[in-house]
């Protein structure tokens, strides 16, 4: 983590995103155009057999700019910053603050978690970046990980004004767009006190 400052004032709060892959099956996503920058979600979700079924959802991939990069086929709400207020026994109470960045591309980047259901190779390349695409698929295989360094465009919270302690959240598919094995290990916490870099400790 680290805070910069804009131009114009504002103090921003940088960190990392790791969105893991963990469950028994990829995740696996196929994207459907229905608008020049949009796209509809169907899940393949696999079975123990081979086979697999596809589910449609609630997700969208955008193509979405990034300044000095182009523009990519991206999962919408793939994932979100989140700002917490904290109680005296330092356990979450609101959000404060979000952050910008909530489209992602799932995509195999680090080979974080190895075992017998991970590939050793990637299977999931990087996002596209095909504007004339009419069928895209995006996703993360078992024990893998899209990772976005701190300095990645909008990985980050606004912060100006705010003292005390925080709980920094990563959440992953907030609005539960993909169909997991399970939801009880979306969130990612740490907890600093702002101005960040203060030696006090908030316990």
């Amino acid at each position: 983590m680290f805070t910069s400052h804009t131009a114009g004032g504002r103090v921003l709060l940088h960190a990392t995103s790791n969105i893991k892959s963990r469950g028994l099956g990829p995740i696996e996503v196929h994207g459907r155009r229905i608008a020049k920058r949009k796209m509809r979600v169907t899940q393949r979700i696999y079975r123990t057999d081979g086979s697999h079924m596809d589910v449609r959802t609630k997700g969208r991939l955008h193509f979405y700019y990034i300044p000095g990069q182009g523009r990519y086929w991206k999962f919408a709400d793939a994932a979100t910053f989140e700002l917490w207020s904290l109680d005296r026994d330092l356990a979450l109470k609101r959000v404060v603050r979000r952050g910008p960045k909530t489209r992602y591309c799932l995509r195999d980047l680090v080979r974080t978690h190895p075992s017998r259901r991970s590939p050793r190779r990637r299977v999931y390349p990087g996002c596209n970046e095909d504007p004339t695409k009419k069928f895209v698929t995006l996703g993360t295989s078992v024990g893998w990980s899209d990772i976005y360094p701190s300095t990645y465009y909008e990985q980050y919270i606004k912060v100006t004004g705010l003292r005390c302690c925080f709980a920094y959240l990563l959440a992953a598919d907030p609005k539960n767009h993909i169909y997991e094995s399970n939801e009880d290990n979306n969130l990612a916490k740490r907890i600093v006190r702002l101005p960040f870099g203060s030696r006090k400790r908030c316990r």
